[in-house]
């Protein structure tokens, strides 16, 4: 009689015990999704990194440019007095943080003295004078690292135009 009354040898199991290969099988399944948002998270925090880098880069370019023009005193800018192409372009790439590209084939620095609206045409003959305008277009290639985002370059672009003061 006492056989009769003990349970079958498949119950006597904990209530848990299972399931428990489910577990494994439902992270091993989730894991690669997981992984794919953390990483385009952190792929697109660079992107922006670099944009806000470009955007201040044509900020700062335009302003070093303008304080440096054709009447700059050249005992207090020591550098480029007036200021040109390659040292716009090398002022840059002088301000870029760890993490942007450096290289002239990626970062690209485009600048010009322009005619301001409403100015004569004196701006025309001397560029570079007080009350002329520079433009800087800074342009940089991003190129994301991750192989299950886009394999092309990303092409971020700012410019920046501002009168010159000296």
């Amino acid at each position: 009689m006492r056989n009769s009354t003990r349970t079958p040898p498949n119950s006597q199991r904990a209530p848990g015990r299972r399931l428990q290969g489910n577990t494994l099988t439902e992270f091993a399944l989730i894991l690669p999704v997981l992984l794919a948002c953390i990483f385009g998270v952190i792929e697109f925090g660079r992107a922006l990194y670099a944009y806000h880098f470009v955007s201040n880069a044509a900020r700062e370019a335009t302003r070093w440019a303008s304080v440096r023009g054709q009447s700059c005193d050249p005992t207090v800018y020591t550098s480029a007095c007036p200021a040109g192409q390659s040292d716009i372009q090398d002022f840059v790439a002088g301000i870029a943080p760890p993490g942007i590209d450096k290289s002239r084939s990626t970062l690209l620095v485009d600048s010009e003295w322009v005619v301001p609206p409403g100015k004569s045409n004196s701006c025309n003959k001397f560029p570079k004078n007080p009350g002329c305008a520079v433009q800087v277009q800074v342009t940089y290639n991003f190129k994301f690292i991750l192989p299950f985002l886009p394999t092309s370059t990303y092409r971020m672009k700012s410019t920046s135009e501002m009168i010159i003061s000296q």
